[in-house]
């Protein structure tokens, strides 16, 4: 079994330990973008799990600077440990969909704070042309720059549902050109989608434990007040797993991932104010302690059940 610090999975507090040598933290901030599946480039009602403020529920108000924004969270995270370290997590909306000048602009701002080891941005892998990704190649020869990816599923028919709005090439193309810049690729994939079986969820893994990614978010589907997903919820109720079969098909996840790509999530907490269903996920603590007994329960690591 592979040892990752005290985990049995490859996670991103252990990457970020072996590197700074020590804990480094995120800070959300909000370029003040919209998305091309809100404006009708795409669409205009945008992914139907997506809340109003486009996944950025805890990032930083856009009314103040991206240099207000990285201070402002320093000041918080200060407050409650020592921090010395942090990545600049642009998240809310699209966050390359944005004149060039604007992207140069806040991306550029936010790497000169000596502070900030690593540049983080969330982003449609429909929004990256050549002048965004050659932006993001002199970016990265500054600091890392990791780009966020927003696949959830590889399958076609769940992705309409969902209004992701491009196809799986589009998402190939992306990884193939961000790779050939030497950028870090996370992807970020929901579990439980309505309609899909744990064999399909396991297709997704799968493909993704033969792509070139370094990186990979499992998200459990939050359901959230005023979505469109809420209302389909509301009107036709499906099922959402509880603590105990999410933490099993977690378990066959884990089991299954290539143990080269980084976990840089396995739950979530959506904000308490809007989350509909399952409102176990509040507790993030109690579920996290939950798999880590669970998995040296059932001697589970990353890349038990991985073959290549």
């Amino acid at each position: 079994m592979n040892r990752w610090g005290e985990k049995r999975y490859h996670s991103l507090d252990y990457d970020l330990k072996q590197i700074y040598h020590e804990k480094v933290y995120k800070i959300t901030l909000n370029g003040g973008m919209t998305c091309p599946n809100r404006d009708g480039t795409v669409g205009t009602g945008g992914c139907i799990f997506c809340s109003a403020s486009g996944s950025g529920d805890f990032a930083g108000p856009k009314t103040l600077s991206i240099s207000e924004q990285i201070a402002r969270g320093k000041q918080e995270l200060n407050g409650k440990r020592p921090v010395h370290s942090y990545i600049a997590y642009f998240q809310a909306f699209t966050n390359t969909y944005a004149p060039l000048s604007r992207l140069e602009q806040i991306f550029t701002e936010a790497v000169q704070d000596d502070d900030v080891k690593i540049l983080s941005i969330a982003t449609r892998p429909d929004c990256l042309g050549d002048d965004v990704l050659e932006l993001l190649g002199r970016l990265n020869r500054i600091k890392p720059v990791w780009i966020e990816l927003g696949l959830q599923t590889i399958h076609a028919d769940t992705a309409k549902f969902i209004r992701r709005g491009y196809e799986l090439p589009v998402f190939e193309k992306a990884v193939k050109d961000l790779r050939a810049l030497g950028i870090t690729v996370i992807v970020h994939t929901i579990l439980f989608l309505p309609g899909e079986t744990k064999e399909m969820m396991m297709e997704t893994l799968d493909y993704l434990n033969h792509m070139d990614i370094q990186g990979i978010k499992l998200q459990l589907l939050h359901i959230l007040k005023d979505t469109d997903l809420a209302e389909i919820y509301e009107a036709h109720p499906f099922p959402v797993p509880d603590m105990d079969e999410y933490i099993r098909f977690l378990g066959t996840c884990i089991s299954h991932l290539n143990p080269q790509i980084t976990i840089h999530r396995l739950t979530g907490d959506g904000p308490g104010s809007l989350l509909t269903a399952p409102l176990w996920t509040s507790n993030k603590r109690t579920v996290l302690n939950t798999l880590h007994r669970y998995l040296k329960e059932q001697d589970i690591w990353q890349g038990k059940e991985y073959y290549g």
